[in-house]
């Protein structure tokens, strides 16, 4: 049996955005519902692109397309605390980019461990509307997300 990764801290990641969550995340447990971290993931790796960038990652000749989503869940991430959101890269291909972003909520210094954990693979696509065949990931991006790249991270 393989182990489980460690519970990643703050330390493990290169750039940061800050997200709200709202009075409808909860369920009715109340807990921020499972969907929720999902869109938060997706959230903070398209506006670092377009941020990063500079330019409207939608109108590049290869877009990103969601290939893979998970999440690992350590403790809760509650209402109506901000979120921060860690994100590096864990491989750079010829035509993907598979991301790890750390959600954390509460100060904490850089051994503060995550909350919970997505891993997010983009492959990149034709995008002129003729089909959607794999493509290089295009040089704007790379640019950006060549200097997240953290070898050995598992």
């Amino acid at each position: 049996m393989a182990e489980r990764a460690p519970r990643p801290t703050r330390a493990d990641y290169a750039v940061w955005r800050t997200a709200t969550t709202r009075w409808a995340d909860v369920d009715v447990y109340g807990h921020v519902n499972n969907a929720r971290y999902f869109e938060l993931i997706d959230t903070a790796v398209n506006a670092h692109l377009a941020e990063a960038t500079g330019t409207d990652v939608r109108t590049l000749p290869a877009v990103g397309v969601v290939a893979e989503v998970s999440c690992r869940y350590f403790a809760e991430v509650g209402y109506p605390e901000p979120v921060e959101l860690g994100l590096v890269v864990e491989r750079l291909g010829s035509s993907s980019v598979t991301y790890r972003i750390g959600l954390f909520q509460g100060a904490g210094g850089p051994d503060q461990p995550a909350n919970a954990e997505g891993r997010f693979v983009h492959v990149y696509v034709d995008n002129s509307g003729a089909g959607r065949e794999v493509r290089p990931v295009p040089d704007a991006i790379r640019a950006v997300v060549e200097v997240l790249v953290r070898p050995g991270l598992s």
